[in-house]
């Protein structure tokens, strides 16, 4: 459901996907080969994908049921209005939540967050402007995805300290840049074969 939407996302922003990516790539190479700073590919990849994830982010929540406007200012309304585990609680309730996951974790693994505090506070900053303009824009107002959003953060955050934890806890090799750029390669090319038979039974 939630990904089958982001599906169709990716599938209209492909063409800007590209000119994006191809942008950035070569700007950052140059960076990198200028400033004579190391190239360490699966970081590289997941500073991208965050990039990514922000502009598909800008995408959803700023094109979808336009025209829309009202707003809720009641914790919980929005929240305990649908049926556990029908379509509109997976997209309302979870959806809200899953949304601000990489937020929490992209975030996390970029400033080396120490607590749980600093996910909380940036949640809720980009979760309270996404409400704002949402509001000016058309769209509904509501207090209960501030709350689903900051959720989901502090939950990507709490993902991203149990793998920083269980990295510790591994031997050297498996600590290796060289093993992580290897992994991400293979990640890769699941994701890309993914796409490929999505493309060919169509999407």
């Amino acid at each position: 459901m939630i990904g089958s939407t982001l599906l169709e996302i990716l599938y209209k922003l492909w063409p800007m996907l590209v000119i994006f990516t191809v942008i950035l790539i070569t700007v950052r190479i140059y960076y990198l080969k200028l400033n004579h700073k190391k190239f360490i590919f699966y970081k590289e990849i997941i500073n991208y994908l965050f990039l990514i994830y922000i502009l598909l982010l800008f995408e959803l929540v700023t094109n979808r049921e336009l025209g829309a406007y009202s707003y809720n200012l009641i914790p919980g309304t929005e929240i305990f209005r649908y049926k556990l585990g029908s379509y509109k609680w997976y997209q309302n309730v979870l959806g809200n939540i899953v949304l601000f996951i990489p937020i929490g974790y992209f975030i996390s693994n970029y400033i080396n967050s120490k607590t749980w505090k600093h996910i909380f506070i940036i949640s809720f900053i980009v979760s309270l402007t996404i409400e704002l303009v949402q509001l000016k824009i058309g769209r509904a107002m509501d207090i209960d995805d501030i709350i689903l959003n900051v959720s989901g953060g502090v939950i990507g955050y709490l993902i991203y300290k149990i793998f920083l934890n269980i990295k510790k806890r591994l031997p050297n090799f498996l600590k290796s840049d060289t093993f992580y750029n290897i992994l991400c390669i293979i990640v890769i090319i699941i994701v890309i074969l993914f796409f490929v038979n999505k493309i060919r039974v169509g999407w």
